[in-house]
């Protein structure tokens, strides 16, 4: 193991790459680059806002980007965040002294409320102007509002809490719309649900919270001075069901819980975190005079929505005394407590103050903060100033925290972007793992660190928890890259020696059977794993020498077929004579190639098993790979061993229908030696043409002759068209057999005669048999008497053949009747062709002058015309036109010859004497004037073009030709 390991750190080390140009950068043992790059920008950061207030600030509330602030007693700014550059100016029209006690705005921007010191309470709308005081609520100094998250809009708050100074919850609802000078006032109801009371009679609700759960649960939160109520219920069935009415009716016979603590600042301040925007808070803290109440959020909890909860105490310098807080806002992990000169951050997780921030006196002292909870904004403000904290990147540090505190799922959870970060929380993780002896998951964290492998494997090997190790190296096994190839035949070597060693060491003890079991399915599974099947698969030859040092030969098959490596498997099963196992490894995966090679060692033990097997594969086999295999297992001679062979042959020739020329002779071997009476079968099916047979006919012909089988020879030399060799062959055998090769030659008449001969000759002289020559005589018409009469011996008398002399004499005075009758036929059809040339020649036919030409429908006399017996009469040249597209190519080019002649020819010369000169002329020179019109006669003029054959070929001709298609298409468009 040792030197593995020493393996693996060289070839780390050879794929360290060293980056030029960062002559001060570190690298960790964890192998991340730590730098800073800039400097870390705090979490939270303030911002003085450009405004100087025209009076004296009194309250201010943000929410939804909406701000909202008092001015004086009179005056109320509305500020667009989106829109900064557009304020909006209401004056509240009050003529009394009253002052604004506090405002509270919904969670969309849209409702706001103005309660004033004189108990009244006034409403605008984000969309009007116009300042509506609420009747209702008036004789109520309203101290908090519960808002409705799940049913307010822009146009209505549906139903809400009130807590006032007399300790009172009312339920209200309002609605924007205005209506006309009789139209609905705003508030649509006020009516009381509840009395908080603490020990010395009603106190005030400092605060309120409305939330609704996942299953329809309703929850509210209602706090006093020191005490903090939970309202927990589901609303009632009817008209009132989005209502809280009976949420509260739940709890009119017993008291609500509470939590109470003694201290008291005179005032309470709740504050809810919630992710979001409309998501449902996850945190909670509760400003109150012992410290602050921290806790969680949990709607699912069926008796309490609080949980997790612990009091952190006030800071050093703050709490009821000289320095109160004032206000309290929640993020994600701190809270922050507004004093009058400061504002301190407290964190969430630990109690610890992270931000003390003080502001100048020259400001006046701080009045109170709040948060927009869809902007995650922070804003305090002073009487003559405002300022903004802006909250970033809170939760970078928290990871920090959490693994102080050994929490490292959500260290983890909080550094997950950051994987040098992520490295520090799984090796601190691993460590502690480590110390308190859970090695598997130490390992687990180990693996996916950047730490030293060597150190880790040392440290595992060192505490003697091999595995831990394996678990270890088979997690950095699955996170190496495919180009770390050298790395992952490493540790793949590693693990299997380790498997190995440890089934080497449980084997055989009957107390640690159990284990072995487990540690060899482990084994297994990491050899099956589809994570490390290439890594396996590339270090498959150094885990076989393993497998066979250790003398596993269990897994060494097992993980021979997860390599699919067949051969070795069947190898396996060969040496060790499981030939059976060895066909089924076969036989399953169905690799030609293993058969192939196989095949020669199987057929001698399971001949039948592997027969059947090739036949199951069919033609994924080629059998002629199997014909070395068969031949081998053959030789023997034996039936058995032939009719294995002769099997699997005649299911390739039947079956597959193979066309091989090797395996049709070597069939025709197996029959010759084993199965003849088959033999001859074969040959008849194979049938008797030449070209079509696919054996070897010379290879055929010499193994039949070499086993004595004449009747396939004769077959053969039939197929070979050798029909002399056939009949002399044949009539060794079988007279009837000769007189069927006999009559093969059906084209040839002379080779029958002679065929015939030879067969006459045999019967008569080798077998003496007279009748059986004249049967002979009568099956071939060829033959006749005087033809076999020589083979008769001298001494046989003519009454054995008068019969057959009487016969012959009878076809030759037939045949000289049939004769003279052609004769006589021949001599009337010679008459009769006589006579009709004779007519002929007196035929003629009249013209009349207004006859005119089937073709062009002009006049016929007045150029050359030809007339047709059918009556059917053209001019010379549209005869010509009509005729030429019909004409064959080669006639068309005689055609033009004849003309181009005709027109070179000399006109006919006027005298008996120059006319006699010109044919002298032209017959000494070539062919006359009338020899070439007489030849372009009997071309153009053989038939008739209406009523001969040309008409008849032109039956599929367009009568539009089809190059002058188009052109003739437009001209009737």
């Amino acid at each position: 193991m040792a030197s593995i390991l020493d393996e693996y750190e060289d070839s780390l080390s050879r794929s360290a790459v060293l980056q030029p140009g960062c002559p001060n950068v570190a690298i960790p043992h964890s192998g991340y680059v730590n730098a800073q790059l800039e400097k870390e920008v705090p979490i939270f950061t303030k911002q003085r806002i450009d405004f100087t207030p025209s009076e004296r600030i009194t309250s201010l509330v943000v929410s939804c980007n909406q701000l909202c602030m008092s001015l004086g007693k009179d005056s109320l700014l509305r500020i667009d965040l989106g829109k900064a550059s557009e304020p909006n100016h209401v004056e509240l029209g009050r003529k009394d002294d009253a002052k604004v006690h506090k405002m509270f705005l919904d969670h969309t921007g849209s409702h706001l409320l103005i309660a004033l010191s004189s108990t009244e309470v006034l409403y605008v709308n984000r969309n009007g102007q116009k300042v509506r005081p609420l009747a209702r609520w008036k004789g109520q100094l309203v101290e908090s509002v519960g808002w409705n998250k799940a049913l307010g809009t822009e146009s209505s708050t549906g139903p809400i809490l009130v807590g006032t100074a007399q300790g009172q919850i009312f339920e209200a609802e309002l609605s924007a719309s205005e209506g006309g000078l009789f139209g609905p006032a705003p508030d649509l109801y006020f009516r009381p649900l509840y009395v908080l009371n603490e020990e010395g009679g009603p106190a005030p609700v400092c605060s309120l919270e409305a939330e609704r759960g996942p299953d329809g649960r309703g929850f509210v939160i209602a706090t006093t001075r020191q005490r903090l109520f939970q309202f927990i219920g589901r609303a009632a069935e009817g008209a009132e069901a989005q209502g809280f009415s009976g949420l509260f009716a739940a709890y009119t016979d017993h008291p609500p819980p509470f939590r109470e603590f003694p201290s008291n600042l005179g005032y309470s301040e709740l504050a809810f975190y919630t992710p979001k925007l409309r998501s449902a808070p996850r945190a909670f803290a509760w400003m109150m005079g012992d410290g602050v109440l921290y806790g969680s959020l949990d709607c699912g909890r069926p008796d309490s929505l609080l949980s997790e909860e612990r009091v952190w105490e006030y800071p050093e310098g703050v709490g009821p005394g000289a320095s109160p807080p004032l206000a309290i806002v929640l993020t994600q992990f701190h809270f922050l407590l507004l004093l009058a000169d400061r504002v301190e951050a407290v964190c969430t997780l630990t109690g610890q103050v992270v931000l003390r921030d003080h502001f100048l006196e020259k400001f006046g002292p701080l009045k109170h903060m709040v948060k927009d909870s869809s902007t995650g904004q922070l804003w305090a403000y002073t009487e003559r100033a405002v300022f903004r904290y802006h909250v970033q990147r809170e939760a970078r540090d928290v990871w920090r925290t959490y693994l102080d505190m050994n929490r490292f799922d959500l260290a983890k959870e909080y550094c997950r972007e950051r994987p040098d970060c992520l490295d520090t929380v799984l090796a601190r993780e691993a460590d502690f793992c480590f110390r308190q002896h859970r090695y598997l998951e130490s390992a687990r964290c180990y693996a996916l660190t950047q730490s030293y492998f060597e150190e880790i494997a040392l440290k595992f090997l060192e505490a003697r928890q091999e595995e831990a190790l394996a678990e270890f190296l088979q997690r950095k096994l699955a996170s190496l890259k495919p180009s770390e190839r050298t790395q992952a035949t490493l540790l793949t070597t590693w693990l299997t020696e380790l498997y190995l060693s440890r089934l080497g060491a449980l084997q055989g003890d009957p107390e640690a059977l159990n284990l072995y079991r487990e540690t060899r399915e482990r084994f297994r599974a990491f050899l099956i794993s589809p994570r490390h099947k290439e890594w396996l698969f590339a270090s498959r030859a150094s885990i076989h020498e393993l497998l066979a040092s250790h003398g596993d030969t269990e897994h060494m098959v097992y993980f021979a077929v997860i390599m699919q490596d067949y051969e070795r498997v069947v190898a396996y099963h060969c040496q060790h004579e499981a030939y059976e196992e060895a066909l089924a490894v076969l036989s399953r995966h169905r690799d030609p190639q293993l058969f192939y090679k196989f095949s020669p060692i199987l057929i001698r033990h399971i001949p039948r098993q592997l027969v059947d097997a090739w036949i199951e594969l069919g033609n994924r086999l080629d059998a002629r790979q199997l014909i070395p295999a068969l031949v081998n297992y053959s030789q023997g001679g034996e039936t058995q061993q032939v009719s294995q062979a002769i099997r699997y042959m005649e299911f390739c020739v039947n079956v597959l229908g193979e066309t091989e020329q090797a395996i049709h002779n070597y069939l025709l071997s197996l029959y010759a030696r084993g199965q003849p009476a088959s033999l001859l079968a074969y040959l008849e099916q194979a049938g008797a043409s030449p070209h079509r047979v696919h054996y070897d006919l010379k290879y055929a012909l010499r193994l039949c002759a070499e086993h004595g089988h004449h009747r396939a020879c004769v077959h053969v030399y039939k197929v070979l068209e050798l029909y002399e060799e056939a009949v002399d062959l044949a009539l060794q055998v079988d007279v009837d057999l000769a007189k069927q090769c006999a009559d093969l030659p059906e084209e040839d008449e002379e080779l029958r005669k002679k065929l015939w001969l030879k067969i006459a000759r045999h019967v008569v002289q080798e077998e003496e048999d007279v009748q059986t020559a004249m049967a002979c005589l009568a099956s071939c018409p060829l033959l006749k008497i005087e033809d076999v009469l020589p083979f008769f011996p001298d001494f046989v008398t003519i009454d054995h053949f008068k019969e057959a002399i009487c016969s012959s004499l009878k076809a030759y005075n037939h045949h000289i009747q049939e004769l003279q009758r052609e004769m006589e036929e021949a001599t009337a059809s010679a008459q009769r062709i006589r006579r009709d040339l004779q007519e002929l020649r007196g035929r003629y036919g009249t013209v009349e002058p207004q006859d005119k030409c089937a073709t062009c429908d002009f006049p016929l006399l007045n150029r050359p015309f030809y007339l047709f017996l059918c009556g059917h009469m053209f001019h010379a040249d549209c005869l010509l036109q009509a005729v030429r597209p019909g004409l064959p190519a080669y006639k068309q080019a005689r055609l033009e010859e004849l003309q181009r002649k005709l027109g070179a020819a000399p006109p006919p010369a006027k005298g008996s004497a120059r006319a006699k000169e010109a044919e002298g002329g032209a017959a000494a020179g070539g062919p006359s004037r009338e020899q070439l019109k007489a030849d372009l006669d009997e071309l153009v003029a053989a038939e008739c073009v209406y009523c001969g054959e040309l008409m008849i070929r032109s039956i599929d001709r367009p009568f539009i030709d089809p190059q002058r298609y188009e052109e003739e298409h437009l001209s009737w468009l």
